[in-house]
């Protein structure tokens, strides 16, 4: 009995607070933005400084990740067509996956483990040197002065990421196929063009926005809730990026079946 009771407090009981105070955080940092950009009190120096951040963070491993990935697509889907002779669609196919899937998940990644783990250590690390109980007695809300920036700004870093990732993988990918799989130019492009729609490039950024955002809150929750001295800022770090990244996938999954059941596939 004592050890069922002991198990419920340290593992599902625990998981529900946090998911619930996680929740919570999420409502009060959307209606912090809200508030400030109506009282255009919005902590714009902030936010700018945010933004360069993750993107000097999370740009270079992004592509340095993108092209790999792209390259295994290719080859993947190069020999699985040629073998039941539709090389012809290889150009739809790759691209598809890549901006359907690819794109997502590499943003998916590069947010819960870059970003995220430099949200966490930047609040952690705060938290322990009590700068947050500072703001607070001096009347700063953490969650208006730290954390709506952070959340906005790992958005729209989010999307820009997206975007690059589908660029850079449809490229690798034509130039793959053209040059080493001796595949053609305008077929690919072609086949490509036949199939994809806008939809598929609205769902994707629409994915990474929300990745985004959820791996903000999760990072920025366990940032503010760090205890352990410097120890500690490492097992949250290590926390907030398993955590995102579980949370994530399951996400991917959601928003995937939701568009595929609301946009079923057309066939040409």
């Amino acid at each position: 009995m004592e050890y069922g009771l002991g198990y419920w407090r340290d593992h599902p009981q625990r998981s529900v607070e946090t998911a619930g105070r996680q929740l919570v955080m999420t409502w009060r940092a959307t209606s912090e933005l809200v508030a400030a950009m109506a009282r255009r009190r919005f902590p714009l120096q902030e936010f700018v400084k945010q933004c360069a951040f993750m993107a000097n963070v999370a740009a270079t491993p992004t592509l340095l990740v993108a092209v790999p990935i792209a390259v295994v697509v290719s080859i993947q889907v190069g020999s699985l067509v040629s073998q039941v002779g539709a090389t012809t669609f290889i150009g739809a196919v790759n691209g598809l996956g890549i901006i359907r899937q690819g794109a997502p998940l590499v943003t998916c990644l590069m947010i819960a483990g870059a970003v995220g783990s430099s949200i966490c250590a930047d609040l952690g690390s705060r938290t322990i040197r009590e700068e947050i109980d500072a703001m607070v007695v001096m009347g700063v809300d953490p969650v208006r002065r730290l954390v709506a920036p952070r959340l906005l700004a790992a958005v729209l870093v989010s999307a820009l990421l997206c975007g690059l990732v589908v660029f850079v993988g449809f490229a690798t990918g034509y130039v793959f196929n053209v040059y080493i799989q001796s595949g053609t130019p305008g077929s690919y492009i072609s086949t490509f063009a036949s199939f994809a729609v806008a939809t598929d490039l609205a769902i994707a950024i629409v994915k990474a926005m929300i990745f985004g955002a959820l791996a903000a809150i999760i990072a920025c929750d366990t940032g503010l809730n760090t205890k352990g001295g410097p120890g500690g800022v490492a097992n949250a770090v290590n926390s907030a990026v398993v955590n995102s990244a579980i949370v994530l996938f399951a996400a991917n999954i959601i928003v995937t079946q939701i568009y595929n059941t609301l946009f079923p596939t057309k066939v040409i």
